[in-house]
């Protein structure tokens, strides 16, 4: 039966689904989310029922803001390309888990490891590991949504709400601005921000079409020797000691918490040395890894660190936060470690090191560089060591998330927050997801389990935190 002039005239009118090529870095992340890294979770807790309208509405007011938030994730088999399929309105639905379901989740999740964990950490570590991007079958077409969002019912007045998006579609940086919008609309207050004041017509460009003129050209044989060396490289790394590298794996993660005090100290001991908390973090953990593994003095290890810089602010055009997709470069600079290594000379080092090769354009010029590394482990994973997919010892981030309370976080109940992303397939064997809230440093530090145990995590972020208050109880005593 065929459609009527006017059904047809209606039809050609409606709003029509818009397709988008990833770009050669997303590429990256939608081959990575499958094997179980590039999973975001944001997790909620808090005091008060969710309305669950209000909060039905101002999901949809995100996805409406942010049209890559309402795409699905598309595969063509027959040309093993990836690309977002943006339906023109939003269609999310908020899963509930009653009070039973909950419970039984975090039964499941609860061994004699865990008893210390809250019912949050829990239920944070149970979404790292849904993975409904995971697509065994590469032959067959599929597209599935970038964004989910459930609310968990933990107790009769206490409820997590977790939003959890495919990483290429939503980076650390643009998962932090989400937050404060979700905040403010179910808030519902008259002020906006600025993402709820516009309507975006597509999805927006991909990274690579942003660099700057010229900050990505390498000489073809430049491109080769730098190849050649992050390849040779990989083989002299050290890692930290696996404790299962056969097991299925998922994330897990420790978290690191200082009080007021303790961050003003570590902030300042960086301001006056002219260095970023990365640098410092990455220091702790060079020191606390080479440390766990009791070696002769003297005896050198070669490990990785990656930083991860949030483009937006050097992109042509400059992008703001509220422009939601992936926008990080990394850059990957290896250390050798003695075992007598001070933090702030330490620190100083790891941090130059980053800060020259950013300085040359490395986040740009690296790029392709890296995702066709990242995309070699994922297909050949011998090509790391014990088959593990560890690219670097840590991955840090250029800067941290700085973050206030509110009289709208009090108005909704928000009690407690973490984010942070998956990292059990090809990534680092740590990474620290830091954030400074109301002048604390609060980091989720997430690992492979069981490549490493909890306990293992727990002795090292535990050994990073010394380090960092050792090293702060006097911050003008080292150069």
């Amino acid at each position: 039966m065929s459609l009527s002039e006017d059904e047809q005239q209606q039809q050609n009118a409606a709003p029509q689904s818009t397709r988008r090529t990833v770009g050669g870095t997303e590429h990256s992340w939608c081959k990575a989310v499958p094997g179980g890294t590039g999973i975001t979770v944001l997790a909620l807790q808090l005091s008060k029922a969710p309305g669950l309208s209000i909060l039905q509405n101002a999901l949809h007011k995100l996805q409406i803001s942010h049209p890559i938030l309402r795409s699905k994730v598309h595969f063509t088999p027959t040309t093993h390309t990836f690309s977002y399929l943006t339906p023109p309105n939003p269609h999310l639905q908020i899963q509930p888990s009653d009070l039973p379901s909950t419970a039984e989740i975090l039964r499941s999740l609860t061994d004699s490891n865990t008893p210390s964990l809250s019912p949050l950490h829990l239920i944070l570590e149970h979404e790292l590991n849904q993975n409904p991007w995971f697509f065994p079958d590469l032959t067959l077409d599929f597209e599935i949504d970038v964004f989910f969002a459930t609310i968990y019912s933990l107790s009769d007045d206490r409820y997590a709400l977790t939003l959890r998006l495919h990483t290429s579609a939503c980076d650390r940086a643009a998962a932090a601005a989400l937050l404060r919008e979700l905040v403010a609309a179910v808030g519902e207050r008259e002020e906006r921000e600025r993402g709820f004041e516009r309507e975006e017509e597509e999805v927006g460009v991909e990274i690579e079409k942003c660099i700057p003129s010229g900050k990505a050209n390498k000489p073809f044989w430049a491109r080769g020797a730098d190849m050649l060396g992050y390849s040779l490289n990989s083989f002299r790394l050290a890692n930290l000691n696996f404790v299962d590298d056969v097991s299925t794996r998922s994330s897990r993660f420790v978290r690191l918490q200082m009080g007021s005090e303790e961050t003003d100290r570590i902030l300042s001991g960086c301001k006056s040395r002219d260095i970023g908390l990365c640098g410092a973090l990455a220091a702790a953990g060079l020191i606390a890894a080479r440390s766990s593994k009791h070696l002769p003095d003297d005896q050198w290890e070669k490990y990785a660190v990656v930083t991860l810089i949030d483009c937006r602010p050097i992109l042509d055009p400059v992008l703001s936060s509220n422009d939601v997709g992936f926008y990080h470069s990394a850059i990957l600079n290896t250390h050798d470690i003695r075992g007598r290594e001070k933090l702030w000379e330490l620190a100083k080092r790891t941090y130059t090191a980053f800060a020259n090769a950013k300085k040359n354009n490395k986040h740009f010029s690296d790029m392709a560089d890296l995702n066709f590394l990242m995309c070699k482990a994922i297909d050949n994973p011998g090509l790391t060591p014990s088959s593990a997919l560890r690219t670097s010892f840590i991955s840090v981030f250029e800067d941290p998330v700085i973050d206030h309370s509110s009289e709208l976080h009090d108005e909704i109940g928000l009690q407690d927050y973490i984010g942070c992303a998956s990292v059990h397939g090809v990534g680092p064997s740590v990474a620290i997801f830091d954030t400074i809230r109301d002048g604390k440093l609060d980091c989720a530090c997430v690992y492979p389990w069981p490549l490493h145990s909890r306990e293992q995590m727990q002795e090292l972020v535990d050994d990073m935190k010394r380090v960092l208050v050792d090293a702060c109880s006097s911050v003008d005593s080292e150069s």
